[in-house]
């Protein structure tokens, strides 16, 4: 009976943001999506290499809406991109021809080695995942994944964190870099 008691919850939800606040959050994410999607539209589409990745959407809502979060920070953005881009990668050359155990086991152990390595950052679960499901245009750069794009995108992306979230009075990142 305890075990389904947990599931009711035992707090309340955080208390809404302010409109200044939401603002900040929506300049920094479209800000960071536009500046990586540019780069992947004007400079690389011409290329086989690719910039944008979907995981790049659920990073923004961390950097630039939950900026004080410990999976925000620089140290967890750039090592939980990285180290699952790899992973990955691994998956889908070692257990490619078995997609759905290859998704698992890139997911899995991206968690896994995120934890280990203190670079826990949710959206990294999505970029190991894209490695092994995301066709052909993603299979053939192989470890370049992990530089671009989702090292380079994630760059990018905590510049412009660095950029905008420390505009406004009231906010400040990173919480730390290491």
């Amino acid at each position: 009976m305890n075990y389904f008691k947990k599931m009711k919850g035992h707090t309340q939800s955080p208390p809404r943001v302010s409109v200044v606040e939401t603002l900040w959050s929506w300049v920094g994410s479209f800000l960071g999506i536009v500046v990586v999607a540019l780069i992947h539209y004007t400079v690389l589409d011409r290329t086989a290499l690719t910039m944008i990745i979907g995981s790049f959407g659920a990073s923004a809502v961390l950097i630039y809406g939950a900026v004080r979060s410990p999976l925000a920070q620089p140290r967890n953005l750039i090592g939980g991109h990285v180290l699952s881009a790899v992973i990955g990668v691994a998956a889908f050359q070692f257990l490619g021809g078995i997609p759905w155990l290859a998704s698992a086991a890139a997911v899995s152990t991206a968690i896994a080695v995120m934890h280990l390595t203190k670079t826990l950052h949710p959206p990294g679960g999505a970029t190991a995942l894209i490695a092994v499901i995301g066709g052909d245009t993603v299979h053939q750069l192989g470890y370049l994944y992990a530089v671009i794009p989702a090292g380079l995108g994630a760059l990018v992306m905590l510049i412009i964190a660095l950029l905008v979230n420390n505009i406004a009075p009231n906010r400040r990142y990173p919480e730390f870099w290491l």
